[in-house]
């Protein structure tokens, strides 16, 4: 952990779920760390647990461009972890314009303004596995092609290429992550699929899929993420080589949404409440699934949690935020 200490680090979006848990590791590893925030998110667990009280704090939006650049030059930023996004597929699908604007353009006015500051050493862009498209073989590897379609995955495609472009013609200090789904203490989106299935048990009501029930995806608890984030900004410190590259994260254990939901049943033993599946997800592909080996044997990657064993860490947060914790 002395790698981080005293560290002038960047996270964008750090109010978010793993903004809020990557900003936390670092404070308790004692970096300095310096957070753009676009909204005040009064149940971000940034809030919550009163890490945002041991960060410095910018206030603005990643499309800003000269906001940006003063952020990282007034603070001598070293590392910058851009995390800042409009993460959700619905609200992509109802409004490409905006999702466009905070997910590529913010990508190159970060990029664009650390290519102008000396003092950046490491950036790690969050793209994701949406990305990649719709392949027939799974799982994705990283030279898999990214053939994204809809306006969420074209999104992250954009900013992944937008990346990759900066390191190869500006070599820029820049690697790329692609994780499966996040989850974890934290997340308010409640129209994600494990905090709404939480929050209908708590309420006592029928967990809703949008989808089929079919759809399978990655998962990987936020911890792991996080780890997974500090691990890679260490590897580029140590071997330059890796730099330019992205990396996959996950569990490589695919769950459907009816898995995911029968286990948050389990797990909060309410199975007596039957899933409602309204068969209505458009946009979205079916089956994803990443292969999370380049990351193991390059950087010794390794997960400390499994699926359950997070579910179990994630459960008591949500009673404490929408019950005070009441529930057995």
């Amino acid at each position: 952990m002395a790698f981080w200490t005293d560290r002038n680090v960047l996270v964008t979006g750090c109010t978010g779920l793993l903004g809020s848990c990557i900003t936390e590791a670092l404070v308790q590893a004692d970096a300095n760390v310096v957070g753009l925030v676009r909204d005040r998110v009064p149940r971000s667990h940034l809030i919550r647990s009163n890490a945002v009280d041991s960060i410095s704090i910018v206030s603005g939006k990643i499309e800003d461009y000269h906001l940006v650049e003063r952020c990282l030059n007034e603070y001598q930023i070293q590392t910058v972890f851009h995390l800042a996004a409009q993460t959700i597929v619905g609200i992509a699908n109802q409004n490409p314009l905006s999702t466009f604007e905070s997910n590529v353009r913010g990508t190159w006015n970060l990029l664009e303004a650390c290519r102008t500051t000396s003092w950046v050493e490491q950036i790690v862009v969050a793209s994701s596995d949406k990305a990649y498209g719709e392949h027939q073989e799974l799982p994705y590897s990283e030279d898999n092609p990214l053939l994204a379609k809809h306006p969420y995955d074209v999104s992250k495609a954009c900013a992944d290429m937008v990346a990759h472009m900066y390191a190869e013609s500006y070599q820029l200090p820049v690697c790329v992550t692609r994780f499966g789904n996040l989850f974890g203490s934290g997340d308010s989106n409640f129209d994600r699929l494990i905090p709404g299935t939480i929050r209908s048990v708590i309420r006592g009501e029928s967990p809703i899929i949008r989808s089929d029930g079919k759809f399978s995806r990655d998962y990987i608890y936020i911890e792991d993420a996080a780890s997974a984030y500090m691990t890679l900004v260490e590897g580029m410190s140590k071997d330059p080589t890796i730099i330019g590259q992205a990396f996959n994260f996950s569990y490589e254990s695919p769950l459907s949404a009816l898995e995911v939901v029968n286990i948050v049943l389990s797990q909060m033993g309410r199975t007596d409440l039957e899933p409602q599946i309204l068969n209505a997800a458009h946009n979205e592909i079916p089956h994803q699934y990443l292969s999370s080996q380049k990351a193991r044997n390059i950087l010794n990657w390794q997960p400390n949690f499994s699926f359950e064993t997070g579910l179990k860490r994630t459960i008591p947060w949500y009673k404490e935020l929408l019950e005070g914790g009441t529930q057995g």
